[in-house]
């Protein structure tokens, strides 16, 4: 079966969102139905990748031996579900950084295109916010949303922006229809 990709945000998509910072192993808590879609993705045939800001760093929030621990429980959990996270990427930059691999800049994206040596045209990118959806927009990827974590409020806005994107309950919806076209895919 030929892997195919797919990238997923973090916070508010894996797990829930917390406006004080995700800060430890013990504040990560998956939301419902998250392991079991990364382990339909796996089975499906996907690589799974997250791509996911995480200023708590430049914040001094957190370390980043803390932010390997706690990836390192989501990958337990991932796997324990069936599932696998082959590759993490993060952007521990601040917003006023200048960096070029906050969300919505494209650089955490284009570093996971270089890894896999693909292009990310089509790459069903999955998020929560308008970040996740321009930073796949800038590469031809698949701007996909869920409406967990910041979701809801991404789609009213885009709304009244009269901007349209595929949209999803939660990361297990978005999971099964990912899962149903691979299924149909020759």
């Amino acid at each position: 079966m030929t892997r195919k990709l797919v990238v997923l945000d973090r916070d508010g998509v894996i797990n829930r969102e917390s406006s004080a910072f995700v800060k430890s192993p013990a504040e990560w808590i998956p939301i419902d139905g998250s392991m079991e879609a990364i382990a339909l993705l796996t089975e499906n045939g996907f690589t799974v990748a997250v791509a996911s800001n995480q200023s708590g760093i430049g914040r001094k929030l957190l370390d980043r031996r803390t932010l390997h621990a706690i990836h390192r429980k989501m990958r337990r959990a991932a796997g324990a579900a069936g599932g696998a996270i082959d590759r993490i990427v993060y952007c521990p930059h601040l917003p006023d950084d200048g960096c070029d691999c906050r969300k919505p800049l494209p650089g955490l994206l284009v570093r996971l295109a270089r890894h896999y040596g693909v292009s990310m045209k089509g790459v069903p990118v999955v998020g929560d916010s308008a970040r996740d959806l321009a930073a796949a927009r800038a590469l031809g990827a698949r701007p996909i949303l869920v409406l967990s974590g910041n979701g809801v409020k991404t789609r009213d806005e885009m709304d009244r922006q009269g901007a349209h994107v595929e949209c999803y309950r939660d990361l297990l919806a978005a999971a099964r229809a990912l899962a149903s076209e691979s299924e149909r895919e020759p």
